[in-house]
Parts: C-alpha cells; structure tokens; sequence
C-alpha cells in the first residue's frame, strides 16, 4: 500500500465521533492480527462497542499474541468463520448490533448471509459499496460508489446506489451533497449508454425519486472534481468541480478509479457497505491504521443517523 498523506478529513469526521456513544457492533470472525487490532483501535477510541463472534480460543489466542484484552468485551463462541458471519447477523436481527464489521474472512462470505431472504439484513433498497476516500489533492472528502457490490448496476439500482451514497453523506453533515454522475463525456450520447442513464437520474432527482441532494450528469471525471475544467468546457453547474460523491458507470471503472486514487494520489480509502438494515464495515489487511478507524467512525455515525431519525419519526 502507498504510504498516506493524511490531511485531517478522517481527523474531522472522527471528532464528531466523541460525540456519539460507541455503537454495538458484531464482529464476525475477528481471527488474525490485522482484523482483531482494528476493533480494538476502535474499541478503545469509544467508537465502537464490539461483540466478538467466532472460535473463542482463537480469539483469545490471537489477543494475547497482540498483547491486548478481549475479556471486557462480549465472545460468541462459534466453530467457523461461515457460523461466525451469520451469528454477527443474527444478532442484528435480534436488535443487540447496530452495525456489522468484517473480520478476517472473505467478503462473500459475510455478504452472503447478509443478503439471505429469510435470515438476512435485506432491505427494499439496493445493497451498495461506498468508499469514503482522503483524497491529499481534493479540498473536501469524496466518495465514490459503487466500486465493490454491483458489477453492471441497471439505472433503478443507481437510484439506490446514489441514495445510500446520499443518505451516509448527509449523516456525516453534509447538508445537501452534491453528486456527479460520471460517464467518459458530458454530453448525452446514443452511442455511450450511461450518459442517458445519468440523464435519467437527475430527472428522477427532480421528480422526488432521489432527495435530499444536488445531482448533474453525465459529467466527465475532470469536470467533477475540477472547477477549471468545468469553466474551460463552458459547463454551467453546481455540482462540477465541487462534487462530495463520484458515481461510477459499473464496478469496473469504480475499481479503478478508486485504486488509481490510493496508489497514484495517495488517497486513503475507508469502506462501508449500505442499504442493508445495518451499515457493513469492510476493513482490509492493507488498510492503515487511520483508514480502518474511519470505517469505523463512518459506520457509527451513519448508526447513530439512523437510530435519531427512527426516533424523531417514533
């Protein structure tokens, strides 16, 4: 991994954090150095209150290795990773998490029990990837989805796709977020299908099937995030130049994009998986450490949103 530069976005968005009781959180299968360090550096940073789902001699096995105490917190004993990811969902389904976080098993894994029809955390909603990215050259956060879920989403999944996007941006206090919808071009072609599907979308934003954000598209990457080559191309916007979410085309090009920024910008990329009925943490082993501390504080502010609106509207 590039080494960061971090410039103190992370830093802003942990700070509200202090002022958010730490969210329960089931961990499924926390079983090597990397994933267990990262709950703890939560854990003890108040951002989360973690219940360990797993073998539980492995646990404790590898917490004495780290030189850290897993006892004050909650162990599930279970005998496998595939018992530990349905037990961290199970226990939002009991009501006992509000967030659920990776460990060191595969993604599919995890994801596949949290999509399950009868067992899982499915929503009317569209499961999407956000990457709420650090980017040293950017002059505020940005994200982009969707760079990990959804191969080809069709245009009523980008619907859901950038209204998770919207709905984590707002929890993390952007009032009004604004998204650029990118294609290779900013014109709308017959030739380029997702510029008629960015089109769409921002005529779904004005007819109330997307709310609470500013949407243009199609848009050019360099138009989205450069206010020079918006006003070179004559491009009268509000959202060029400025925008907080980036939504890709397909996986593919989010993928790319989304590496090209770590590894060429030196971009930190925290990760969360939303529109399930708990916010999903997915940390890697190449994450450093300020990168899965912002995973973490994302997913407790999003908690946090959504538990206050389900109290406001109760």
């Amino acid at each position: 991994m590039t080494e960061s530069r971090g410039t103190g976005k992370y830093e802003q968005l942990l700070e509200r954090c202090t002022h958010v009781p730490p969210i329960a959180t089931a961990v499924a299968h926390p079983c090597d150095d990397s994933s267990l360090s990262a709950v703890m550096e939560a854990a003890q940073a108040r951002i989360i209150q973690p219940i360990l789902c797993g073998p539980a001699d492995r646990i404790r096995r590898v917490a004495k290795d780290l030189g850290v105490d897993v006892e004050r917190y909650e162990i599930v004993d279970v005998p496998h990773s595939h018992a530990a990811a349905a037990r961290a969902v199970e226990l939002v389904r009991l009501g006992r998490a509000e967030v659920v976080m990776k460990g060191s098993l595969h993604t599919d894994e995890l994801m596949g029990e949290v999509v399950k029809r009868e067992t899982g955390l499915r929503t009317n909603r569209r499961v999407s990837h956000v990457f709420v990215m650090d980017v040293p050259t950017y002059h505020k956060p940005l994200m982009v989805t969707d760079a990990a879920v959804n191969i080809f989403p069709t245009l009523d999944d980008k619907r859901d796709i950038i209204q998770n996007a919207v709905d984590l941006a707002r929890a993390l206090g952007i009032e009004r977020p604004k998204v650029a919808i990118l294609s290779a071009v900013e014109t709308v072609s017959s030739k380029i299908p997702s510029t008629i599907e960015a089109a769409a979308l921002c005529k779904m934003a004005d007819r109330g099937q997307i709310t609470g954000a500013v949407l243009d598209g199609p848009l050019a990457f360099d138009n989205a995030i450069s206010a020079e080559a918006a006003r070179i191309k004559h491009i009268a916007s509000p959202v060029a130049g400025d925008a907080d979410i980036l939504v890709v085309p397909d996986l593919e090009a989010g993928n790319m994009l989304a590496k090209n920024l770590t590894f060429m910008a030196r971009a930190d990329a925290a990760g969360i998986v939303l529109g399930a009925r708990a916010p999903i943490i997915l940390t890697s082993r190449a994450d450093n450490e300020r990168t899965r501390m912002a995973s973490c504080g994302v997913a407790a502010l999003y908690a946090h949103a959504r538990r206050t609106t389900a109290a406001v509207a109760a």
